[in-house]
Protein backbone atom coordinates (compact mmCIF):
# COMPACT_ATOMS: atom_id res chain seq x y z
CA UNK A 1 0.00 0.00 0.00
CA UNK A 2 1.99 3.26 -0.78
CA UNK A 3 2.18 5.68 1.68
CA UNK A 4 -0.05 8.27 0.29
CA UNK A 5 -3.39 6.10 0.42
CA UNK A 6 -5.92 7.81 2.62
CA UNK A 7 -5.45 6.25 6.28
CA UNK A 8 -9.24 5.64 6.71
CA UNK A 9 -9.48 3.70 3.61
CA UNK A 10 -5.95 1.78 4.77
CA UNK A 11 -8.51 0.98 7.98
CA UNK A 12 -11.32 0.53 5.98
CA UNK A 13 -13.44 3.09 7.82
CA UNK A 14 -15.54 6.43 7.36
CA UNK A 15 -14.36 9.36 8.02
CA UNK A 16 -16.96 9.85 10.91
CA UNK A 17 -15.34 6.91 12.61
CA UNK A 18 -15.31 6.97 16.22
CA UNK A 19 -12.38 6.14 18.53
CA UNK A 20 -13.69 2.67 19.51
CA UNK A 21 -13.92 2.04 15.70
CA UNK A 22 -10.40 2.85 15.05
CA UNK A 23 -9.20 0.86 17.73
CA UNK A 24 -11.47 -2.10 16.99
CA UNK A 25 -9.99 -1.79 12.76
CA UNK A 26 -6.78 -1.48 14.05
CA UNK A 27 -6.84 -4.78 16.53
CA UNK A 28 -8.20 -6.66 13.59
CA UNK A 29 -5.72 -5.45 10.96
CA UNK A 30 -2.73 -5.39 12.82
CA UNK A 31 -3.63 -9.28 13.74
CA UNK A 32 -4.17 -10.24 10.43
CA UNK A 33 -1.64 -8.73 8.84
CA UNK A 34 1.56 -9.16 11.68
CA UNK A 35 4.49 -10.52 9.98
CA UNK A 36 4.95 -13.11 12.47
CA UNK A 37 1.88 -14.33 11.85
CA UNK A 38 1.06 -13.76 8.09
CA UNK A 39 3.68 -14.99 5.69
CA UNK A 40 3.00 -13.20 2.39
CA UNK A 41 5.71 -11.22 1.48
CA UNK A 42 3.66 -8.09 1.25
CA UNK A 43 2.15 -8.02 4.76
CA UNK A 44 5.16 -6.11 6.85
CA UNK A 45 4.58 -3.50 4.12
CA UNK A 46 0.95 -3.41 4.77
CA UNK A 47 1.27 -3.66 8.68
CA UNK A 48 3.36 -1.12 8.69
CA UNK A 49 0.62 1.19 6.74
CA UNK A 50 -1.83 -0.06 9.04
CA UNK A 51 0.63 1.25 12.08
CA UNK A 52 1.13 4.76 10.82
CA UNK A 53 -2.39 5.36 9.88
CA UNK A 54 -3.70 4.18 13.72
CA UNK A 55 -0.55 6.41 14.91
CA UNK A 56 -2.23 9.06 13.17
CA UNK A 57 -5.93 9.08 13.61
CA UNK A 58 -6.09 7.11 17.39
CA UNK A 59 -4.37 10.91 18.54
CA UNK A 60 -7.42 13.21 18.21
CA UNK A 61 -5.14 16.26 17.78
CA UNK A 62 -3.16 14.94 15.08
CA UNK A 63 -6.47 13.56 13.31
CA UNK A 64 -7.92 16.99 13.27
CA UNK A 65 -4.70 18.28 11.51
CA UNK A 66 -4.87 15.11 9.02
CA UNK A 67 -8.77 15.75 8.62
CA UNK A 68 -7.73 19.57 7.63
CA UNK A 69 -4.77 19.55 5.31
CA UNK A 70 -4.58 15.96 3.98
CA UNK A 71 -1.10 14.07 3.61
CA UNK A 72 0.21 17.52 4.38
CA UNK A 73 -0.33 17.71 7.87
CA UNK A 74 2.93 17.49 8.86
CA UNK A 75 4.49 19.65 7.18
CA UNK A 76 1.73 22.88 7.68
CA UNK A 77 2.51 24.86 10.37
CA UNK A 78 0.18 25.04 13.30
CA UNK A 79 -0.95 28.37 12.66
CA UNK A 80 -2.27 27.83 8.79
CA UNK A 81 -5.73 27.87 8.31
CA UNK A 82 -7.24 25.23 6.64
CA UNK A 83 -9.30 26.95 4.06
CA UNK A 84 -6.62 29.06 2.91
CA UNK A 85 -4.37 26.15 2.98
CA UNK A 86 -6.34 24.47 0.53
CA UNK A 87 -7.18 27.29 -1.86
CA UNK A 88 -2.82 28.42 -1.77
CA UNK A 89 -2.97 24.45 -2.93
CA UNK A 90 -5.18 25.07 -5.42
CA UNK A 91 -3.89 27.83 -6.97
CA UNK A 92 -0.88 26.76 -7.12
CA UNK A 93 -2.03 23.44 -8.83
CA UNK A 94 -3.34 26.03 -11.93
CA UNK A 95 0.00 27.45 -11.84
CA UNK A 96 -1.39 30.38 -11.25
CA UNK A 97 1.60 33.23 -10.72
CA UNK A 98 1.39 37.02 -10.10
CA UNK A 99 -2.57 37.21 -9.14
CA UNK A 100 -3.36 35.48 -5.76
CA UNK A 101 -6.33 33.49 -7.45
CA UNK A 102 -8.01 34.16 -3.21
CA UNK A 103 -10.58 36.34 -4.99
CA UNK A 104 -9.27 39.19 -3.55
CA UNK A 105 -8.90 38.21 0.02
CA UNK A 106 -4.59 38.77 -0.73
CA UNK A 107 -4.57 41.75 -3.42
CA UNK A 108 -2.81 41.46 -6.54
CA UNK A 109 0.93 40.58 -6.77
CA UNK A 110 1.48 37.63 -4.61
CA UNK A 111 3.59 34.52 -5.83
CA UNK A 112 1.60 31.40 -4.72
CA UNK A 113 4.68 29.67 -4.91
CA UNK A 114 6.63 32.24 -2.53
CA UNK A 115 4.21 32.22 -0.21
CA UNK A 116 4.03 27.92 -0.16
CA UNK A 117 7.62 27.83 0.15
CA UNK A 118 7.71 30.79 2.65
CA UNK A 119 5.34 28.73 5.08
CA UNK A 120 7.40 25.90 5.20
CA UNK A 121 11.43 28.17 4.84
CA UNK A 122 10.54 30.69 7.45
CA UNK A 123 11.78 32.84 4.65
CA UNK A 124 9.79 36.22 3.11
CA UNK A 125 7.00 35.65 0.79
CA UNK A 126 6.43 37.40 -2.40
CA UNK A 127 4.36 40.08 -0.34
CA UNK A 128 6.40 40.47 1.74
CA UNK A 129 4.83 38.63 4.95
CA UNK A 130 7.27 36.30 6.50
CA UNK A 131 6.13 32.62 6.30
CA UNK A 132 5.48 30.86 9.92
CA UNK A 133 7.90 28.49 11.15
CA UNK A 134 7.44 24.50 11.65
CA UNK A 135 5.51 23.58 14.28
CA UNK A 136 6.91 20.48 15.94
CA UNK A 137 4.17 17.34 16.18
CA UNK A 138 4.40 14.86 19.35
CA UNK A 139 4.11 11.39 18.12
CA UNK A 140 1.00 9.57 18.77
CA UNK A 141 0.52 7.12 21.62
CA UNK A 142 0.13 3.66 20.52
CA UNK A 143 -0.87 0.48 21.55
CA UNK A 144 -1.12 -3.01 20.64
CA UNK A 145 -2.09 -6.55 22.34
CA UNK A 146 0.45 -9.60 23.86
CA UNK A 147 -0.84 -12.64 24.09
CA UNK A 148 1.05 -14.81 26.93
CA UNK A 149 0.19 -18.11 28.65
CA UNK A 150 -1.13 -18.22 32.35
CA UNK A 151 2.48 -19.53 33.48
CA UNK A 152 4.45 -16.69 31.71
CA UNK A 153 2.04 -13.92 33.28
CA UNK A 154 2.31 -15.51 36.49
CA UNK A 155 6.23 -15.63 36.30
CA UNK A 156 6.80 -12.71 33.95
CA UNK A 157 10.20 -12.02 32.20
CA UNK A 158 11.54 -10.67 28.96
CA UNK A 159 9.67 -10.92 25.74
CA UNK A 160 11.00 -9.77 21.86
CA UNK A 161 8.18 -8.32 20.00
CA UNK A 162 7.91 -6.90 16.37
CA UNK A 163 5.57 -4.14 16.49
CA UNK A 164 4.97 -1.83 13.45
CA UNK A 165 7.95 -3.51 11.85
CA UNK A 166 10.12 -2.93 15.03
CA UNK A 167 11.62 -5.07 17.24
CA UNK A 168 11.16 -4.41 21.10
CA UNK A 169 12.50 -6.04 23.89
CA UNK A 170 9.70 -5.60 26.63
CA UNK A 171 10.10 -6.81 30.03
CA UNK A 172 6.79 -8.26 31.52
CA UNK A 173 6.16 -8.13 35.24
CA UNK A 174 5.55 -11.45 37.07
CA UNK A 175 1.92 -11.86 37.64
CA UNK A 176 0.46 -9.48 35.11
CA UNK A 177 -3.51 -9.84 34.56
CA UNK A 178 -6.11 -9.60 31.57
CA UNK A 179 -6.46 -6.31 29.91
CA UNK A 180 -3.21 -4.84 31.86
CA UNK A 181 -1.32 -2.29 29.75
CA UNK A 182 2.25 -1.88 29.75
CA UNK A 183 4.14 1.21 28.74
CA UNK A 184 7.20 1.95 26.50
CA UNK A 185 8.42 5.54 26.99
CA UNK A 186 9.01 6.82 23.54
CA UNK A 187 8.16 3.47 21.50
CA UNK A 188 5.31 4.65 19.86
CA UNK A 189 4.53 6.91 16.92
CA UNK A 190 7.63 8.98 15.65
CA UNK A 191 7.13 13.16 16.60
CA UNK A 192 8.07 15.58 13.59
CA UNK A 193 10.15 18.14 13.23
CA UNK A 194 12.30 16.94 16.60
CA UNK A 195 9.32 16.37 19.23
CA UNK A 196 9.41 13.50 21.33
CA UNK A 197 8.04 10.11 20.40
CA UNK A 198 4.86 8.84 21.67
CA UNK A 199 4.80 5.56 24.04
CA UNK A 200 3.72 1.95 22.98
CA UNK A 201 1.32 0.60 25.45
CA UNK A 202 0.84 -3.45 25.51
CA UNK A 203 -2.65 -4.71 26.52
CA UNK A 204 -2.22 -8.06 28.24
CA UNK A 205 -4.38 -10.73 26.52
CA UNK A 206 -4.20 -14.25 28.56
CA UNK A 207 -5.11 -16.65 26.52
CA UNK A 208 -7.20 -19.76 27.46
CA UNK A 209 -5.80 -22.25 29.46
CA UNK A 210 -6.78 -26.19 29.95
CA UNK A 211 -5.95 -26.37 33.76
CA UNK A 212 -6.02 -22.88 34.53
CA UNK A 213 -9.14 -19.81 34.62
CA UNK A 214 -7.87 -16.78 35.97
CA UNK A 215 -10.28 -13.91 37.18
CA UNK A 216 -8.42 -10.74 38.21
CA UNK A 217 -5.34 -12.06 40.19
CA UNK A 218 -7.16 -15.32 41.39
CA UNK A 219 -6.57 -18.35 39.92
CA UNK A 220 -9.74 -21.05 39.40
CA UNK A 221 -8.72 -24.96 39.15
CA UNK A 222 -10.66 -28.37 39.23
CA UNK A 223 -9.36 -30.93 41.69
CA UNK A 224 -10.45 -34.19 41.28
CA UNK A 225 -10.25 -36.37 44.11
CA UNK A 226 -11.25 -39.89 44.91
CA UNK A 227 -14.41 -41.13 46.54
CA UNK A 228 -12.40 -42.16 49.77
CA UNK A 229 -10.33 -39.45 49.39
CA UNK A 230 -13.58 -37.10 49.29
CA UNK A 231 -15.11 -39.23 52.81
CA UNK A 232 -12.28 -39.99 54.62
CA UNK A 233 -10.36 -36.81 54.05
CA UNK A 234 -6.72 -36.63 52.16
CA UNK A 235 -3.42 -34.53 51.68
CA UNK A 236 -3.16 -34.40 47.91
CA UNK A 237 -0.77 -32.25 45.42
CA UNK A 238 -1.74 -29.61 43.18
CA UNK A 239 -0.10 -28.15 40.24
CA UNK A 240 -0.65 -24.45 39.85
CA UNK A 241 1.62 -21.61 37.92
CA UNK A 242 4.36 -21.37 40.74
CA UNK A 243 4.98 -24.85 41.26
CA UNK A 244 3.23 -28.30 43.01
CA UNK A 245 1.94 -27.36 46.49
CA UNK A 246 -0.15 -29.60 48.65
CA UNK A 247 -4.05 -28.88 49.56
CA UNK A 248 -5.53 -30.95 52.79
CA UNK A 249 -8.44 -32.06 51.97
CA UNK A 250 -11.17 -31.81 54.95
CA UNK A 251 -12.57 -35.37 55.93
CA UNK A 252 -16.50 -34.92 54.13
CA UNK A 253 -15.67 -32.92 51.11
CA UNK A 254 -18.00 -33.36 48.15
CA UNK A 255 -17.61 -32.39 44.46
CA UNK A 256 -18.43 -28.87 43.67
CA UNK A 257 -16.50 -27.67 47.36
CA UNK A 258 -13.75 -25.18 46.61
CA UNK A 259 -10.95 -25.29 48.42
CA UNK A 260 -8.83 -21.91 48.87
CA UNK A 261 -4.97 -21.62 49.06
CA UNK A 262 -4.23 -18.21 49.93
CA UNK A 263 -1.53 -16.17 48.57
CA UNK A 264 -0.80 -18.56 45.21
CA UNK A 265 -2.88 -16.40 42.88
CA UNK A 266 -1.15 -14.13 40.70
CA UNK A 267 1.50 -12.51 42.39
CA UNK A 268 2.00 -8.66 42.69
CA UNK A 269 4.43 -6.95 44.87
CA UNK A 270 1.92 -3.64 44.57
CA UNK A 271 -2.13 -4.77 45.17
CA UNK A 272 -0.15 -8.37 46.99
CA UNK A 273 -1.20 -11.79 45.31
CA UNK A 274 -4.30 -13.29 44.52
CA UNK A 275 -5.76 -16.46 46.06
CA UNK A 276 -5.98 -20.20 44.41
CA UNK A 277 -9.53 -22.13 44.29
CA UNK A 278 -9.51 -25.70 43.91
CA UNK A 279 -12.70 -26.88 43.16
CA UNK A 280 -13.45 -30.36 44.17
CA UNK A 281 -14.56 -33.43 41.52
CA UNK A 282 -14.66 -36.90 42.70
CA UNK A 283 -13.88 -39.48 40.77
CA UNK A 284 -15.12 -43.00 40.27
CA UNK A 285 -12.64 -45.99 39.18
CA UNK A 286 -13.51 -46.21 35.31
CA UNK A 287 -13.10 -49.61 35.12
CA UNK A 288 -13.26 -50.75 38.33
CA UNK A 289 -11.52 -54.25 39.52
CA UNK A 290 -13.47 -56.75 41.11
CA UNK A 291 -12.06 -56.22 44.07
CA UNK A 292 -13.33 -52.58 43.86
CA UNK A 293 -16.82 -53.52 43.09
CA UNK A 294 -16.90 -56.22 45.74
CA UNK A 295 -15.89 -53.22 48.19
CA UNK A 296 -18.64 -51.01 46.56
CA UNK A 297 -20.78 -53.15 46.61
CA UNK A 298 -19.92 -54.01 50.60
CA UNK A 299 -19.94 -50.36 50.98
CA UNK A 300 -23.69 -49.82 49.40
CA UNK A 301 -25.17 -52.46 51.55
CA UNK A 302 -23.81 -50.93 54.77
CA UNK A 303 -24.38 -47.35 54.18
CA UNK A 304 -27.38 -45.44 55.27
CA UNK A 305 -26.47 -42.30 52.96
CA UNK A 306 -28.68 -41.41 50.51
CA UNK A 307 -27.58 -37.80 48.45
CA UNK A 308 -31.64 -37.49 47.28
CA UNK A 309 -32.60 -37.07 50.77
CA UNK A 310 -30.43 -34.42 52.38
Amino acid sequence: MPSARDFYEILGLQRNASQEDIQRAYRKLARANHPDVNKDPEAEDRFKDISEAYSVLSDPKTRRRYDAFGPDFRQVPEDVDPETWARAKAGRGRGARGSSGFGGGFGEGIDIDDLLEGLFSGRTGGAGRTGPGWGPIPGADQEAEIELSVEDAYRGGRRTLTVGGRRIEVRIPAGVTDGQRIRLAGQGGRGGDGAPSGDLYLVVRIAPHPRYRVEGRDIHIRLPITPWEGALGATVAVETPGGETKVKVPPGTSSGRRLRLRGRGMPSARAGAGDLFAEIQIMVPPHPTDEEKRLFEQLATVSAFDPRRR
